[in-house]
């Protein structure tokens, strides 16, 4: 069975007003990020996303996954496009010109678990078809706001034909899985951080600590 890790960033650099509380936890320095970047280029067990579609994605991190011939997937939300702090159409192009994937966050940045029909509607299907006119292809992947998610919500989100999910679960990724765990960079966290308690495969009892966490969410 082959593993890898999932990566995540949100914010890179200095954040704004909080939209939404704690947001600024989950922004981490431009040096940091960077550095983070250097450590794991020639890594292939690594594999990066980026959340919320900030704008930091095309002025910080685009120009940094270029210049060291890395991929990444940006997981958008279509409700923010308008909004002058985030990735709007010209960039969420300008990231699929330079070959990294596009994928949908949603609309509203809100829990995915327990929508009602509606809801769901806007989050899964809208946010999807408003992302797939600007970039010009099918959006095939989605990541969960907040990491949240039910028996309910994946069957939906499978229903729906998406061909990878991925969420906040904090543990190493099997290949080629629909369902895909990913570790999310905070900002109090450091390389050290990373190289320990990330980068290192985890020991037997806290691998099934976790895949039995998630497991006890595919389930409820």
């Amino acid at each position: 069975m082959t593993t890898h890790v999932n990566l995540c960033f949100h914010g890179i650099g200095r954040p704004g007003p909080e939209r939404e509380p704690g947001e600024s936890s989950y922004w981490i320095g431009t040096d940091l990020f960077h550095r983070v970047l250097d450590l794991v280029a020639d890594d292939p067990r690594v594999r990066l996303s980026f959340d919320d579609g900030n704008a930091s994605d095309v002025e910080v991190a685009l120009p940094a996954l270029v210049e060291r011939g890395l991929h990444a997937t940006f997981f958008v939300l279509a409700g923010r496009l308008d909004d002058p702090r985030s990735l709007d159409a010209d960039g969420v192009r300008l990231l699929q010109a330079h070959g990294m994937t596009v994928g949908t966050h949603g609309m509203d940045h809100r829990p995915w678990r327990g929508m009602d029909p509606a809801t769901a509607t806007r989050e899964l299907d809208r946010a999807r078809t408003d992302l797939a006119a600007v970039t010009g292809r099918p959006v095939e992947h989605a990541a969960l706001p907040l990491g949240r998610y039910d028996r309910v919500l994946l069957s939906r989100l499978r229903a729906r034909g998406y061909a990878g999910v991925h969420t906040s679960d904090r543990a190493w990724a099997r290949e080629g899985a629909w369902l895909q765990p990913r570790f999310s960079l905070r900002a109090t966290d450091t390389l050290e951080d990373l190289r320990h308690d990330v980068l290192r495969p985890p020991a037997l009892p806290r691998r099934l600590r976790r895949e039995l966490v998630g497991g006890l969410k595919r389930l409820r």
